[in-house]
């Protein structure tokens, strides 16, 4: 069941960023020769018109193939027969689609569940933050020059960057009025494994840090600690009592975690950290708004994506990530099926809402994905028609398909790598 719910997933995103293509194309008189959702030999097809629509063997893919698209055809309906501004839009249609595919979905559980408002929920007394004027309820706005708009914009600020120099600036709002504040927060080098966890209850990961031990382990948020060196633990408390009474100190150590009611043991290996302490708790849970909150905090749901996205797409070519930590299809719908799987015993309405919010996510990232100007990709496309745009010319069509075909070949060669990655974490 969960293989099929994340299927229906993947397949909806798909299906709709391809939709927006044969809109568009239908709309500027362009041929659709056929519209088909997944790869590989046909299962089922009929025509209408001049159109062939179509469900394939793989549920992995999709698309919306029109009359000269990949040639030099320019006969009537033709995409080259098209004025450039048409096929620009056509185009362009697929990603634009994805973002208004993530903001519907947005608008659903932004509805239901409300928004994360980026409220200081605690602030230890006497710390660098207290002494500089924070305290609980106040509302953080930026952070480190970074906007924040959500309390995960906050979240996510620390899960990809962390912090890394004592000094904070940060501006917080407090009865409607903005507050500018820098302070030196406290530090302490010591060894770490990378991670933090629920105060009260079950010992759950909350944030894995990056490039820390328990990262490199595998371990993932909403993994449950329930044994570390032999030693069972069963709520927060427990652990954070061996953690007192057995200080790390550079030795592998050996823990029992807890992922979808089956627990693994993994050995990681603390590493000499320097922790710096904010001094203060921001909220990460949801409350519900207004019917013009829920427009303004679907736009930012589907703006938050999009900025992550695109701020691990520069830490990938930084360096901060490898290709090793991406995630295919097949990596995708696993991880889907996870989460549906810790959904399920909340009821169907967590269960739509996981869903929704994993289909935003993934909406998302196809949308940026498919805009980098990669050939092959509707980015690299939007490259040459916007060359042409500016020169008034086409330009040389075999010389473009040559340039296209081989950035078809690389992202396949990727493909096979990333899901040789995803079999190999099965």
């Amino acid at each position: 069941m969960k293989i099929l719910i994340a299927i229906i997933v993947f397949s909806v995103i798909i299906l709709f960023h391809e939709l927006g293509h044969f809109l568009l194309a239908k709309k500027n008189g362009i041929k659709v020769l056929e519209f088909s959702l997944g790869m590989g030999p046909r299962l089922l097809s009929t025509e209408k018109g001049e159109t062939r629509y179509s469900l394939k063997l793989f549920p992995i893919g999709g698309s919306c193939m029109m009359a000269g698209e990949d040639d030099d055809d320019t006969s009537e309906g033709s995409f080259n027969n098209a004025s450039v501004w048409a096929r620009i839009s056509v185009v362009a249609a697929g990603p634009i689609f994805n973002f208004l595919l993530a903001f519907l979905f947005a608008m659903i559980i932004t509805s239901v569940m409300g928004y994360d408002p980026p409220e200081v929920l605690k602030v230890t007394e006497g710390s660098p933050a207290w002494e500089a004027g924070l305290r609980e309820g106040d509302l953080i706005t930026e952070f480190q020059g970074k906007k924040i708009v959500v309390g995960r914009d906050l979240d996510s600020y620390m899960t990809l960057h962390g912090l890394q120099d004592e000094q904070i600036s940060l501006t917080y709002k407090r009865n409607k009025e903005e507050h500018d504040i820098t302070f030196r927060a406290d530090s302490e080098t010591r060894y770490m494994l990378g991670f933090h966890y629920a105060a009260e209850g079950k010992p759950e990961i909350l944030q894995v840090m990056l490039n820390s031990s328990m990262q490199k382990a595998g371990v993932q948020a909403g993994d449950i600690i329930r044994e570390i060196n032999g030693v069972k633990i069963e709520d927060s408390q427990e652990l954070m009592s061996y953690l007192k009474e057995h200080p790390l100190d550079g030795e592998k150590v050996s823990l029992g975690i807890e992922r979808n009611g089956k627990v693994e043991t993994i050995a990681a290996k603390p590493q000499m950290t320097k922790q710096i302490d904010s001094g203060f708790v921001y909220n990460i849970y949801r409350e519900k708004t207004n019917f013009l909150g829920v427009l303004r905090y679907s736009v930012t749901e589907v703006r938050y994506w999009i900025s992550t996205t695109v701020e691990s797409l520069a830490m990938l070519i930084k360096g901060q990530f490898t290709v090793n930590d991406l995630s295919g299809p097949v990596g995708i719908i696993e991880v889907i099926g996870d989460s549906y799987e810790e959904a399920k015993t909340g009821g169907a309405v967590m269960v739509s809402m996981q869903m929704l919010y994993w289909a935003i996510l993934l909406s998302a990232n196809l949308g940026v994905m498919n805009l980098l100007p990669i050939p092959a990709l509707d980015g690299g496309r939007l490259v040459f028609l916007l060359i042409e745009a500016v020169r008034k010319k086409r330009l040389n069509p075999n010389v473009e398909g040559m340039i296209h075909f081989a950035g078809f070949m690389l992202l396949m060669l990727l493909m096979v790598f990333v899901m040789f990655n995803d079999f190999r974490r099965l």
